[in-house]
């Protein structure tokens, strides 16, 4: 009787040699793709508020009512100055750019630090708004945006009886 081979027969598992003794083609392709997204994120300087968080989309919660539409965005560190609100076809857009500069001198170091960063934010409105009507307001970092809901635009809710099947 023949003796089996004690050493496990060769599989196919992908990253491994292949069964004719070349690389696995794809595990070539995925390090290539691997190594190019690597090297390219490492360029890449996104815009940011002081202190590493993000700048590129502010925090915005939207909450609508029967009054109408209340916009509120979080833009800490910014002024009114650097901010603009537009309204078009019924479309309301918060828009804004911030420059922080810092500089720290001791005796024996010197720091600057700057960061530059726009951002801009749409909300859809879903009904006709009275450009005149739009209040803006903004206080300890956080913009508020009231629009009212027009009088021929107010919801009506009628309660709707749920009943029991059969």
């Amino acid at each position: 009787m023949a003796e089996k081979s004690m050493m496990p027969a060769r599989r196919y598992r992908p990253g491994f040699l292949t069964g004719n003794g070349g690389m696995d083609p794809f595990r070539s392709l995925h390090r290539q793709m691997d190594r190019l997204f690597s090297e390219f994120s490492q360029d890449l300087h996104w815009p940011r508020f002081e202190h590493g968080a993000e700048m590129a989309m502010p925090l915005v919660d939207v909450a609508e009512t029967d009054d109408g539409l209340t916009v509120t965005a979080e833009l800490p560190g910014m002024e009114e100055k650097d901010i603009e609100v537009d309204l078009t076809q019924n479309v309301l857009t918060l828009k804004g750019e911030k420059k922080a500069e810092t500089e720290e001198k001791k005796a024996d170091y010197h720091f600057r630090e700057r960061s530059y960063g726009s951002f801009a934010r749409s909300v859809a409105v879903p009904f006709d708004v009275d450009p005149d009507t739009v209040q803006a307001a903004f206080s300890k970092g956080v913009l508020t945006i009231t629009l009212p809901r027009p009088a021929e635009a107010k919801r009506t809710t009628r309660k709707i009886e749920v009943k029991p099947a059969g």
